[in-house]
């Protein structure tokens, strides 16, 4: 699982380390390659195996649901391939403009997936999600957590 938030920097040609510790869950599947796309303000990053079981139930809706193809036409028809080389990823030119990445980001797990954002738009995020937490984390009794 994808865990924890750290601080990176993306160079001019958009390369961005990744974590030991993300590493690690690649390695445990055998894989090298990320899969990335569009998420709200910022970038979502799988691993392959986790991708494909979106992209199949994606092709399972009605081609006639106007939710569904705006789901297609914004999350799947952004998603990318990214080889891992040298322990890095490069971003491609316009995932990095959707997402507004500058040069510092911060990389957020999210147990299955972790999210690329631009430090200036997570920090404005997380303290949102921080301030509607005691509200929030009512409701996750519910979810038996």
């Amino acid at each position: 699982m994808f865990r924890g938030r750290s601080k990176h920097t993306l160079d001019e040609k958009g390369r961005l380390a990744i974590p030991t510790r993300f590493k690690e869950v690649l390695n445990q599947k055998d894989d090298n390659c990320l899969m990335l796309t569009n998420h709200y303000n910022c970038l979502w990053a799988f691993e392959r195996e986790d991708w494909t079981s979106i992209e199949e139930k994606a092709a399972s809706l009605s081609l006639f649901d106007q939710e569904a193809n705006q789901m297609l036409r914004y999350f799947i028809s952004g998603a990318q391939e990214c080889q891992l080389k040298q322990g890095r990823i490069t971003i491609p030119p316009d995932l990095r403009e959707t997402a507004r990445l500058k040069k510092d980001v911060v990389l957020v797990g999210g147990l299955r997936l972790f999210e690329i954002w631009d430090r200036e738009r997570w920090d404005e995020e997380f303290e949102r999600v921080r301030a509607s937490f005691p509200e929030v984390s009512q409701s996750l009794s519910v979810l038996g957590i």
